[in-house]
């Protein structure tokens, strides 16, 4: 008889508690509306904190995806380059690009250099090419350096996001409990059907926060990892570029009549 008798208030208080959250099927969102001010404020911030992250995802997503094809592009001209003022001009295009990017820095540098140039002899700098790619390095190294800030932006929204929308969400869960625990003492009862709604409104802003937490921190990996691969792709092709200056400094103050007009410094390999 006694165990009838539980059976039965079990089912009635969960009955009363299934009972506002099942018309149409809309359990959670019913949950929201139920919800104190401060619980739906807390979850309105984790939405806004979600949708800004996914955003980014997607922003960055094309970013590197762009980036990677458009220099896939990009190397294959500069394999077969017969002239570095025309590859400069076609790079113009390739606006994503970070290894084009870094060509265009360094050229344009080399450009600038043009009047120091008119000054030194070739024979000097056959000897002594660095007092060029001196210069070009510290612009390239400044290009990179803006490329990464450019891959970078944004990101530390997913690194904050990751880190702080569980315990925001968690926050939330804390509030509503203790206002469950409130209408608790003013009911004056603590039977099932009084707590559970409650807390089952206040575990929603901890779902919502793993919910915003978790893509933002798989993405905020995959994004730093590729990050990574970018800069070791632009040292890499730095250490290149500067190379192939090098030797070209050096043939060019090996031939007597080559003309040391700027335009044509470096232009053939």
């Amino acid at each position: 008889m006694t165990m009838n008798v539980l059976l039965g208030s079990a089912y009635a208080a969960a009955d009363a508690m299934n009972a506002p959250y099942q018309k149409g099927g809309d359990g959670i969102f019913e949950m929201i509306g139920h919800a104190g001010p401060m619980v739906k404020l807390i979850l309105l911030v984790l939405v806004l904190l979600s949708v800004s992250c996914w955003c980014v995802i997607l922003l960055k997503y094309r970013l590197v995806r762009r980036a990677k094809r458009e220099s896939e592009q990009f190397v294959d001209l500069f394999r077969q380059r017969k002239n570095y003022a025309v590859l400069y001009r076609d790079s113009q295009v390739m606006e994503d690009s970070h290894l084009a990017q870094i060509f265009r820095v360094g050229y344009a540098e080399l450009n600038r250099l043009s009047k120091s140039l008119e000054t030194k002899s070739l024979s000097e700098l056959a000897v002594n090419p660095e007092i060029i790619l001196e210069n070009v390095d510290r612009a390239i190294q400044g290009g990179m350096m803006a490329e990464r800030q450019r891959f970078e932006s944004y990101l530390p929204l997913l690194a904050t996001t990751g880190s702080t929308a569980p315990f925001i969400g968690l926050f939330g869960t804390v509030w509503g409990i203790m206002t469950s625990f409130q209408e608790i003492g003013v009911k004056g009862t603590a039977n099932l059907a009084v707590v559970a709604p409650g807390i089952s409104e206040a575990l929603v802003a901890t779902a919502i926060g793993l919910g915003a937490a978790i893509p933002a921190v798989v993405a905020y990996n995959h994004f730093s990892n590729r990050i990574r691969m970018i800069e070791n792709e632009m040292s890499h092709f730095a250490a290149d570029y500067l190379n192939m200056l090098k030797r070209d400094l050096m043939r060019r103050g090996r031939q007597e009549d080559v003309s040391p007009e700027p335009q044509r410094v470096g232009v053939q390999e």
